[in-house]
């Protein structure tokens, strides 16, 4: 076990290291960053702050330098600074931080809670009108768009009924009711293509646990159907929905840009948008890095929590 998590947590140092250089040469292969506040009806930033902002971010230096003398600042806890409000930037992602927690969640549980049992009753109803309607729900939400959905929901919910609001987030608002009724849209357009994808998961699963042998003798033996089910199929069948659960948490946590953009969420994927249309490289490449972070932590908590789900499973 010692030797697999050491392996794997060099494999994520590689990951971090590869995915920050891909979008640091790319933040660059635009053009030179100078040129955007520079040029005629830019910034307004005068030469001495083009000075300044040319020694900050060692734009004097060839690329890969420029590369390594933010990654050794990264390494030190210094992210740098956004160049315009020239803010930390480690602070402006821990700001937005909060309010794509609190839409990850929202939509982790409802992913969780309609996907799975879904996905359960579709496996032990196979071929009633339960499997059908499970099927539509996991091909509607994985062949729809999630801007189309959120689109819907605005357009019925919160314009035709008015019984929504159609989004951003109350900040002042208490949570309950104001700030639950302002997550309900948003929620079932991120939630809905995960929701899919666990029930797909969860039903051949099931499928596959029902039909092995010792299912069949505990059905044999008298054993009830509901405990079959849910004592020996279930947990058997958990394994593949554990793979994807971590992952889905933490892409959630990340904050889904389309969801954001579309409801006026002010988190972290709306923050990564603003940074590329601002051209604020130390922003966008600091959000990279924090994605990247949890990625391969999300990873990591789903590799170990196998063997708990499954004590069969050793890691050598």
């Amino acid at each position: 076990m010692a030797r697999y998590m050491a392996q794997r947590l060099a494999f994520g140092v590689l990951s971090l290291v590869a995915a920050t250089l891909i979008v640091f040469v790319l933040s660059r292969a635009q053009g030179d960053p100078l040129l955007l506040y520079a040029k005629p009806g830019g910034y307004g930033v005068s030469e001495e702050q083009i000075e300044a902002l040319t020694k900050k971010l060692a734009l004097d230096r060839p690329l890969v330098v420029q590369y390594f003398i933010w990654l050794g600042r990264v390494v030190q806890g210094d992210f740098g600074q956004t160049i315009l409000a020239e803010r930390d930037v480690r602070t402006v992602v821990f700001e937005k931080l909060g309010a794509s927690m609190q839409l990850a969640l929202m939509g982790w549980v409802f992913a969780t809670l309609v996907g799975v049992p879904l996905g359960v009753l579709s496996a032990v109803k196979r071929g009633s009108i339960w499997d059908y309607v499970g099927r539509v729900f996991a091909l509607f939400g994985q062949a729809t768009p999630v801007f189309f959905i959120g689109i819907l929901g605005i357009l019925f919910f919160a314009v035709i009924l008015g019984w929504l609001p159609a989004g951003s987030r109350p900040v002042h608002e208490p949570f309950w009711p104001a700030q639950f009724k302002a997550l309900i849209l948003p929620t079932i357009a991120l939630g809905w293509l995960p929701a899919a994808t666990y029930l797909r998961l969860t039903r051949s699963s099931m499928l596959e646990v029902l039909d092995s042998e010792y299912i069949k003798l505990a059905k044999a033996k008298g054993v009830t159907s509901n405990w079959v089910i849910w004592k020996h199929a279930f947990r058997n069948a958990l394994i593949a929905p554990i793979t994807v659960s971590a992952l889905i948490m933490i892409g959630f946590l990340e904050g889904s840009v389309i969801v954001e953009a579309v409801f006026a969420w002010p988190g972290i994927g709306r923050l990564a948008v603003d940074s590329i249309q601002n051209n604020d490289f130390p922003l966008l490449t600091g959000v990279i890095f924090f994605f990247a972070i949890l990625y391969v932590f999300g990873s990591l908590i789903a590799d170990l929590t196998y063997s708990l789900i499954d004590p069969r499973i050793r890691y050598s």
